[in-house]
């Protein structure tokens, strides 16, 4: 007899899912919004990354991404470096400082998320524990959108 597939009630995961991602958000550490600080951890990942690329990997407007790199620049976590090959282009690289910012709200969102974790039953605990390849396969941005998918550098992998 074949088990009948569970339902899941996609209202309440949408929800879930930008709760949890907005509190780990909520963070003033690096004076960056959301979208300059994925675009600086997908230069981190991916780097260094044609401004175009960027773009794309982003899925911003030029007009965006020129706002948007000299924010990163004024705050001196990225470096924009022309590209010997072709004078119309400048590849971003990410500076130590951007490295540690990141890797601060890494320790800082790893630690409330622990935290949090600490309020859960152990059957929720284990429910969650049971769900996370779940989770990461609809995290993986490369199952639907294959073609937006950015280049990694040396087989890196898109944690962050």
């Amino acid at each position: 007899m074949l088990a009948a597939t569970p339902v899941v009630d996609v209202t309440r995961l949408r929800v879930a899912i930008a709760r949890l991602s907005r509190r780990l958000r909520k963070h003033e550490l690096a004076g960056l919004t959301p979208t300059q600080l994925a675009a600086l951890s997908t230069v981190e990942r991916n780097g260094p990354l044609r401004l175009g690329d960027l773009a794309a990997a982003e899925r911003i407007a030029p007009s965006t991404l020129t706002r948007l790199v000299s924010a990163l620049e004024e705050h001196g976590y990225v470096q924009r470096h022309a590209v010997p090959a072709d004078a119309r282009a400048w590849t971003l690289a990410v500076t130590p400082r951007g490295h540690e910012v990141l890797e601060q709200i890494r320790q800082e969102n790893t630690l409330l998320l622990a935290d949090s974790l600490l309020t859960l039953s152990p059957e929720q605990l284990a429910a969650l524990a049971a769900a996370l390849p779940a989770l990461e396969r609809l995290a993986d941005d490369t199952l639907r959108h294959p073609e937006t998918e950015p280049a990694t550098v040396d087989g890196a992998d898109r944690a962050g």
